[in-house]
């Protein structure tokens, strides 16, 4: 069975970081592109970043400079977000691009006060 969990989320000041994290289960993790979801509430889905298998990353525009994806041989998925805003504020979703569609953990939520 397929998992996604991921933890860090949490309340945080404006220029402050946060590192989520994301544990795989149940998938050939080393073949999957991962990537980090966003939704801001009235919004929709946005691509955070992702990771491909061979270790390339693509950002979306908005943290380009700020965030960090990155990935393990033990099936994790990383985060790292500094000089945090509070348009970063939203519930955050870890996710694997799989031959049969895509997999979502379900969400950690990133707070960020102005």
């Amino acid at each position: 069975q397929v998992h996604l969990v991921e933890s860090g989320g949490g309340s945080v000041q404006a220029v402050g970081s946060l590192r989520l994290s994301c544990a795989a289960s149940g998938i050939a993790f080393t073949t999957y592109t991962m990537g980090w979801y966003r939704r801001i509430p009235g919004m929709e889905r946005e691509l955070v970043a992702a990771i491909y298998s061979n270790g390339i990353t693509k950002y979306g525009d908005s943290v380009k400079g700020r965030f960090t994806i990155s990935r393990d041989n033990a099936r994790n998925v990383y985060l790292q977000m500094n000089d945090l805003k509070s348009e970063d504020t939203a519930m955050y979703y870890c996710n694997a691009q799989s031959p049969w569609g895509p997999i979502w953990g379900q969400g950690t939520q990133v707070n960020v006060s102005s």
